[in-house]
C-alpha cells in the first residue's frame, strides 16, 4: 500500500528514535555493571582463599569471550534486525550471572568463570554490539556523539552496581549469593530495553540532513562487507587501537578498589565509592571524546586518550594523596570510555553502516584480547614486584606512549568496496 503526505512515515521519518536511544541506554546500564568488578576482589579472596589473579579470572574471561558473543551477534544483526540478538543475549547474560550464585567452595573457580565468565561473556558481547550499530543507522547526522551516548550507559552502569554490589556484600558471608539479585536484575533490564530495538526503514533518511563528506571527522566514499574490511590494513590498525587503549584502562579498572587502598590507604568502603563515581567518568568520556572526534578528527582523539593515559599511568603509583589519585584514575576512566565511544564512529567512516554490526563486532576482539592482557599482566606484575603497583602502571604507561604510532598512519581505505548511497555518505 503506497503512504500518503500525512503518513508519519514518510513525514516523520525520525519520529521515535530517541526513544531508541533511552531503551538502549538502559540495557547498557545493566551491562556495564561487569565493570564494578573489582569490589568483589577482595571478598572473593577472603571467602575462598584465592590470589588476586584467581579472584579477578572471571572478570577477565568475561572480558575475553565479549568477542564471541559480539561477533555471532553483530553478523545476525545485519540479517535479521537487533532486537532477536539482544534478546537472546540478555537472557544469557541473566542466567549467567544467576548461575554463578552456586558457586559455594574454594574449588569451584571453574563455576564461577563457566557462568558469569563465559555465559555472562558471550551474552554480553551479543547484547553490546546491537544498539551501537542500530543508533548509527538511525543518527547518521550525530554519528560520533550517538554512539557515544549509545555506549555511555555502559560506562555509567558501574556507578550504579558498585555500591549496591558492597552493600550486598557486606551483608553476607555467603558472598556469591550476590549474584543472584543482580543477575535477576539485569535481566529485566535488558529484556526491557532490547524488546523496543529495531532497525530504520529501507531508505531512510534525516530530513534537513545533507550528507557529505567533509570537516574533520571525515567519511569514506565506500561501503565493505565484513569480509572486505577484513582484507584493508586499515580494520586490523582501527583493532590494534582500541586493544592498546582498553588494557590500558582496564588494567586500572580491574584493580580500581584495590588500588586505591594500597597506594592511597584509603578504606574498603572509600574505594567503593570511588569505584562508582569513576563509572560516571567511563560513561562521560564515551559521550565526550566521541563528540570531540566529530570536531577534532578520530585519530586526534585516538591520540590524546593514549597521551592522557600515559601521563596518568607514571604518575599514579605515586599518588598517595587521595585526591590526586582520583583525579588521575577519573582522567583514565576517561580515555578508555572515550574509545569505546569513539570507535563505532570512526568504523562507520571507514566502513559504511550497512555492515556495521559484523565489521564492529569483529573488531570487539579487541576488548577481549585488551581485556585479558591489561587485567592479567598488572596482576602478575603486582605480585611479582612485592605487592606494588609502581612496576605493573609505569609498563602500562610505556604501552600507551607506544600505541601513539599507530593513529597517524590509519588512514580511510580506499577500493574494493562499493559506492556508498547518498544517505550513507556522512560527516559532521
Amino acid at each position: 500500500m503506497a503512504h500518503t503526505a500525512g503518513d508519519p512515515r514518510t513525514s516523520r521519518p525520525t519520529r521515535g528514535r530517541w526513544g531508541l536511544v533511552v531503551a538502549a541506554v538502559l540495557v547498557q546500564l545493566a551491562l556495564g555493571a561487569v565493570y564494578a568488578w573489582s569490589v568483589f576482589n577482595q571478598p572473593l579472596q577472603q571467602q575462598f582463599g584465592w590470589s588476586k589473579a584467581e579472584a579477578v579470572l572471571p572478570f577477565e574471561v568475561a572480558i575475553g569471550t565479549i568477542f564471541i558473543g559480539s561477533l555471532i551477534g553483530g553478523r545476525i544483526q545485519d540479517r535479521r534486525g537487533p532486537r532477536s540478538v539482544a534478546l537472546a543475549g540478555g537472557v544469557l547474560y541473566g542466567i549467567g550471572n544467576i548461575l554463578a550464585s552456586l558457586t559455594s567452595s574454594s574449588d569451584q573457580l571453574w563455576l564461577l568463570v563457566l557462568t558469569y565468565g563465559v555465559l555472562g561473556g558471550i551474552g554480553l558481547g551479543a547484547v553490546y554490539i546491537t544498539p551501537i550499530a542500530m543508533l548509527a543507522k538511525w543518527f547518521p547526522d550525530r554519528r560520533g556523539l550517538i554512539t557515544g551516548i549509545a555506549v555511555a550507559g555502559f560506562g555509567f552502569g558501574a556507578v550504579i552496581v558498585a555500591p549496591v554490589a558492597k552493600s550486598l556484600l557486606n551483608s553476607t558471608s555467603d558472598k556469591t549469593s550476590v549474584f543472584l539479585p543482580l543477575g535477576i536484575a539485569y535481566l529485566i533490564a535488558v529484556l526491557l530495553g532490547a524488546s523496543l530495538f529495531r532497525n530504520p526503514p529501507p531508505g531512510y533518511q534525516v530530513p534537513g540532513f545533507t550528507p557529505k563528506v567533509g570537516g574533520r571527522a571525515v567519511a569514506g566514499t565506500r561501503v565493505y562487507s565484513l569480509g572486505e574490511a577484513l582484507r584493508t590494513p586499515q580494520w586490523y590498525l582501527l583493532t590494534a587501537i582500541l586493544t592498546l587503549n582498553v588494557a590500558c584502562g582496564i588494567a586500572l579498572i580491574s584493580q580500581a578498589a584495590d588500588a586505591t587502598q594500597a597506594v592511597t590507604g584509603a578504606s574498603a568502603a572509600t574505594a567503593a565509592t570511588l569505584v562508582g563515581i569513576l563509572g560516571l567518568f567511563n560513561g562521560a568520556g564515551r559521550v565526550a571524546w566521541a563528540w570531540l572526534s566529530d570536531r577534532i578528527g578520530r585519530m586526534t582523539a585516538f591520540i590524546g586518550m593514549l597521551l592522557l593515559q600515559a601521563i596518568c599511568f607514571f604518575i599514579l603509583p605515586h599518588a598517595a594523596a587521595f585526591g590526586v589519585f582520583a583525579v588521575l584514575a577519573a582522567l583514565v576512566y576517561l580515555a578508555y570510555g572515550g574509545g569505546f565511544g569513539t570507535m563505532p564512529a570512526t568504523a562507520a567512516d571507514y566502513f559504511g553502516t550497512p555492515n556495521a554490526g559484523a565489521i564492529y563486532g569483529a573488531m570487539i576482539v579487541a576488548w577481549s584480547i585488551g581485556g585479558v592482557v591489561g587485567p592479567l599482566v598488572t596482576a602478575l606484575l603486582y605480585e611479582a614486584s612485592g605487592n606494588s603497583y609502581t612496576v605493573p602502571f609505569t609498563v602500562i604507561a610505556i604501552v600507551a606512549l607506544v600505541a601513539l604510532v599507530l593513529p597517524p598512519i590509519t588512514r580511510l581505505p580506499t577500493a574494493p568496496g562499493r559506492p556508498r548511497p547518498h544517505n550513507e555518505v556522512t560527516g559532521p
